[in-house]
């Protein structure tokens, strides 16, 4: 198969609906001829059904980021489903979630906050680390943010996670760089996805999409994500790392 991810083996987590981020970078990723490999959380039977609507069904494991044994044990679950002696050539990190709490940046308590910050940032470390021995060869790792350079309104501490995130995609990418893999993120706008529908005021904070972003944006399209996830898995950035590319309508650089 021809593409630009030919032969590749990519992990994506995040995967809930086919109308996440996640989702429609798994179904490009097949599209440009990578192998693909899932993780699911919590429901894993839903992640199963959702695997099946893509080009060819893709194995799911489960994994909660925040579970020890499901971390070490990931490389070795991995590679059951491609094979012995068989790696990654890169990894996809969608994965957020901050408790109610956390998003009443005043009235928050540290518990909600550091569920938020260990699960949408110090996973991205975490994730890699655990697929480290899956990457010999070097590869890609790519995450999905919300522009941190702003504070927007409702997202609150989540909006403190996503900072989080970049400057862990920047330090991995410090680090890593000695291996041959790369981490990169991708800034999406937002999306009427299944997650968003629990960040309260999410109407009124993409809102602003609908009058400042220069090229437009479809907040029920997540396919251009997707497609900025694959490019920066491809090879077609061999030297870009630590950096955030933004596919956002425009709107990041449009000043207050």
């Amino acid at each position: 198969m021809s593409g630009i991810l030919a032969g590749k083996r990519i992990l994506v987590t995040g995967v809930i609906t086919d109308g996440s981020i996640a989702f429609h970078a798994a179904k490009v990723a097949q599209e440009e001829g990578a192998e693909v490999v899932l993780t699911g959380y919590g429901r894993l039977s839903l992640v199963e059904r959702i695997a099946k609507r893509l080009p060819k069904e893709a194995p799911v494991i489960e994994l909660d980021v925040t579970n020890k044994e499901h971390l070490d044990s990931l490389a070795e679950r991995t590679r059951e489903h491609l094979g012995e002696g068989v790696g990654l050539d890169g990894v996809v990190h969608s994965i957020a979630f901050g408790p109610q709490g956390a998003f009443d940046f005043l009235a928050a308590e540290w518990p909600d906050v550091a569920t938020a910050v260990e699960v949408s940032a110090y996973s991205l470390k975490s994730l890699t680390v655990a697929c480290l021995p899956l990457m010999p060869r070097g590869g890609s790792v790519v995450g999905l943010t919300f522009d941190a350079q702003t504070a927007w309104p409702k997202y609150d501490w989540m909006g403190v996670a996503k900072a989080a995130l970049e400057s862990t995609s920047r330090y991995l990418a410090r680090d890593l760089g000695e291996r041959n893999i790369r981490c990169n993120l991708v800034s999406a706008g937002p999306i009427k996805s299944m997650a968003a529908k629990s960040i309260p005021g999410f109407e009124e904070l993409a809102d602003v999409w609908n009058h400042r972003a220069p090229i437009g944006w479809e907040l029920t399209d997540p396919e251009p994500a997707g497609r900025g996830v694959v490019g920066l898995l491809s090879d077609f950035f061999p030297k870009t790392t630590g950096e955030i590319v933004h596919v956002d309508g425009g709107v990041h650089m449009m000043g207050a």
